[in-house]
């Protein structure tokens, strides 16, 4: 089995917001991964008293744990079992109903000798790669299918289509959120590599255009996830006056892979 993980942040002052953990079972057979993508909080505040990087840690330590330790339940039960434990944790000090409390993507994949089971919420992205090399990209693609306009501000987005129907979901504190995740399940057989990426690393597809998912999921076996995030950040630098790429957007992210050869 290999196994390579690379996060990085997108800026040596500010903490990690991103998560990411490989889980092998103790009894040898199988495994699972973890890949969060905290949501940068607002400078009006979440109305919890917790950093991002304190609800990616405990979201994602429950979800490697429930992963490995209950292979009978599906994967959008052990998801809402996490933000359900999760949200337990700080309810009491915390407004969890907040539209900013703390929240994350999801990226969930677990296997065993005869299966495949992933699950997928919100912008981060897996990457499935078959014995023959084509690439299949698990999405969860409402975000990017939303109107420019209903993403003018903040307020809007928090008053209209965060977490809710017709929006867009992410992990916070709602369990039943779980039921909205793009999920499936494929032949082990069929699966030569998995890869998982936040959308900082996945920019280097979706952004800047470099290759596409099998280009990006072939310079990962390669030249592996710290490559991926290294040439991702060289774009960016190189984008920072003229933001033909990224625009709106900041231009440095926190950036995970995750490469994994089961």
């Amino acid at each position: 089995m290999r196994t390579e993980v690379v996060s990085e942040p997108g800026h040596e002052d500010r903490p990690n917001e991103d998560f990411a953990s490989v889980g092998v079972p103790a009894f040898g057979q199988g495994g699972c991964l973890v890949v969060l993508d905290g949501v940068t909080p607002p400078r009006t505040g979440t109305g919890c008293l917790h950093s991002v990087p304190w609800f990616t840690a405990r979201l994602g330590g429950a979800l490697t744990e429930l992963t490995v330790s209950f292979p009978d339940l599906t994967l959008p039960e052990i998801l809402a079992r996490a933000i359900s434990r999760t949200a337990e944790a700080h309810k009491i000090t915390c407004d969890l109903s907040h539209p900013r409390t703390p929240q994350a993507t999801v990226v969930l994949a677990r296997w065993s000798a005869g299966t495949l089971d992933y699950l997928v919420l919100s912008d981060s992205v897996l990457l499935l790669e078959s014995p023959a090399g084509g690439v299949t990209a698990v999405l969860d693609d409402r975000l990017a299918r939303l109107p420019r306009a209903s993403l003018a501000t903040d307020a809007l987005i928090d008053a209209e289509i965060r977490n809710k129907e017709g929006g867009f979901f992410t992990a916070a504190a709602d369990p039943s959120v779980a039921g909205r995740a793009v999920t499936g399940s494929v032949p082990r057989s069929g699966v030569r590599a998995l890869a998982a990426l936040t959308d900082g690393a996945a920019r280097w597809v979706e952004k800047f255009h470099e290759g596409d998912w099998t280009q990006c999921v072939g310079l990962l076996r390669k030249e592996g996830a710290r490559a991926l995030v290294n040439r991702v950040r060289s774009l960016e630098t190189a984008d920072e006056e003229e933001r033909t790429y990224l625009r709106r957007s900041k231009t440095h992210d926190d950036a995970t892979a995750v490469f994994v050869e089961p």
